[in-house]
């Protein structure tokens, strides 16, 4: 008996993103399945962070299609796009949390936005979500400067979790934080990926992570996905970035923790 086909919740198509004379994409094209974790990697300078702002509607496309959901961000009124922004949540790099802001008020800023519940009803709501990171009330009220840099991660996440999404984008999760604290935060996606039934897009350049973490990689290279598989699939594949990302004494330990040898090789 066939298996299901799985559901795509992301598709883009031959996307083209140039500024002025310089290209980014060419041609990409990539899918993203309900209820995996894909991981984007690639050398600086291709795209990643900019691919995923186009895919959340943050930047417009040159040319191609990208639609999530099945809605095509690019050509949706405000609130439309605003209704599609909803059903996902979008950790930054940095956590961009608001400096003015308390952790709970960093946390209720999306669900206020909406103006849908009463602000008793939304500070309730704010703490389960603090709680659901692994924070405690008494983190509360606490302002972003008092925070170590992994708390910051959680309430970031904590925040993109705040409308609770289907679909979740982490740019660079683990960045910044010590080999303990990032083992911690990788545990907690896991956890919450399996209690909620997200979607996780993460961009990442840690091969822990990304190894703990991930069902396909997608790597960008030379202007498009390169290729967007399981990582023993990856890594047979012959391009310099990945003989470069996958091989090296780091490579191997985290390629050993699925006892994938580099490059596929018996």
């Amino acid at each position: 008996m066939n298996a299901p086909t799985p559901e795509k919740i992301i598709e883009v198509r031959n996307l083209v993103k140039r500024y002025g004379d310089a290209v980014v994409h060419d041609g990409l094209n990539l899918d993203v399945y309900r209820g995996e974790v894909l991981s984007i990697v690639g050398g600086s300078g291709t795209g990643k962070t900019v691919l995923l702002r186009q895919i959340v509607g943050l930047e417009r496309p040159t040319s191609g299609t990208i639609k999530v959901f099945g809605e095509t961000p690019a050509t949706l009124r405000p609130a439309q796009l605003q209704a599609l922004r909803n059903r996902w949540g979008l950790q930054f790099q940095r956590g961009a949390l608001f400096s003015a802001l308390s952790v709970i008020d960093n946390i209720a800023l999306p669900m206020r936005e909406l103006r849908a519940l009463p602000d008793n009803l939304i500070c309730q709501a704010a703490l389960l979500k603090l709680q659901l990171v692994g924070l405690s009330a008494r983190d509360a009220d606490k302002m972003p400067s008092d925070l170590s840099g992994g708390m910051i991660k959680r309430v970031a996440l904590a925040r993109a979790l705040s409308l609770e999404p289907e679909l979740v984008f982490l740019d660079e999760p683990t960045a910044g934080l010590d080999p303990m604290a990032s083992d911690d935060y990788v545990a907690l996606i896991r956890e919450l990926r399996t209690e909620l039934g997200l979607t996780v897009v993460m961009i990442t350049h840690d091969l822990d992570t990304l190894v703990a973490l991930s069902d396909r990689v997608a790597v960008l290279a030379d202007h498009k996905v390169l290729a967007a598989a399981p990582i023993a699939e990856v890594i047979k594949v012959d391009h310099p970035f990945i003989h470069e990302y996958f091989l090296g004494e780091r490579a191997q330990r985290a390629m050993q923790a699925l006892a994938v040898p580099p490059h596929g090789e018996a």
